[in-house]
């Protein structure tokens, strides 16, 4: 009787801890599972932060590089008495050049020739290039510190005149008949300036002196 009943109990002894193991192999089961959800919604968290971050700098860029566009915008040259020189070349390719500075730090834009009324004349030099107030597309951006020519032509006793007491200087604008910061009078006898100009007309804008002279005829 002490045997048999030794051994039923070995038996409940065997049955439990086999359900036991049963339990905890689930139970690890279980956890392993829910680990891996853990770590998979954990990854999938991270990666939607990097997207939102990556568009937020996406954006952040676009919107520095719309900014960065509007401050590049290049505005228009104005003339002052100190800005544009004249000065008279003689010989056989005579001609009178003007020189405009550009003596900010910025670059600034210049459209088709400068409107010249010598001694206080109702009308502009004529162009070579063109008619006054009529837009050619000529333009050209002169750099901060930089330069910019234009020719009139005096190779002929037509065309060289007689000498000059003063010119009011416009400066074409990017439409039709339209004007920037004008008018400026330059008094040439004040600055010791002899410029002589008859029926001349003056070229566009160059960015160097030897192409407005070549665009005059007066080029080498």
């Amino acid at each position: 009787m002490t045997a048999r009943r030794s051994r039923s109990r070995s038996a409940a002894y065997a049955a439990l801890a086999l359900g036991l193991a049963g339990s905890l192999a689930l139970t690890g089961c279980n956890s392993s599972k829910k680990s891996k959800k853990s770590s998979f919604s954990s990854s999938k968290t991270s990666k939607t932060s990097k997207t939102k971050k990556r568009r937020i700098i996406g954006g952040g860029a676009a919107a520095a590089g719309a900014a960065g566009t509007a401050s590049q915008r290049v505005p228009d040259c104005y003339p002052s008495t100190y800005k544009v020189t004249f000065s008279q070349q003689t010989g056989p390719k005579s001609h009178v050049a003007v020189k405009f500075k550009n003596s900010t730090s910025r670059d600034c834009k210049l459209y088709n020739a400068p409107l010249l009324r010598f001694n206080n004349a109702k009308s502009p030099l004529p162009l070579l290039q063109g008619t006054p107030g009529h837009f050619d597309g000529t333009r050209i951006t002169v750099p901060a510190h930089g330069y910019a020519y234009a020719v009139i032509p005096t190779n002929t006793a037509a065309t060289k005149g007689t000498e000059q007491k003063s010119v009011t200087i416009d400066f074409m604008g990017i439409s039709a008949s339209s004007v920037t910061h004008g008018p400026v009078t330059v008094d040439f006898a004040e600055k010791r300036l002899h410029v002589s100009v008859g029926k001349s007309k003056v070229t566009n804008w160059s960015s160097s002196l030897h192409g407005a002279q070549l665009a005059g005829g007066v080029g080498n």
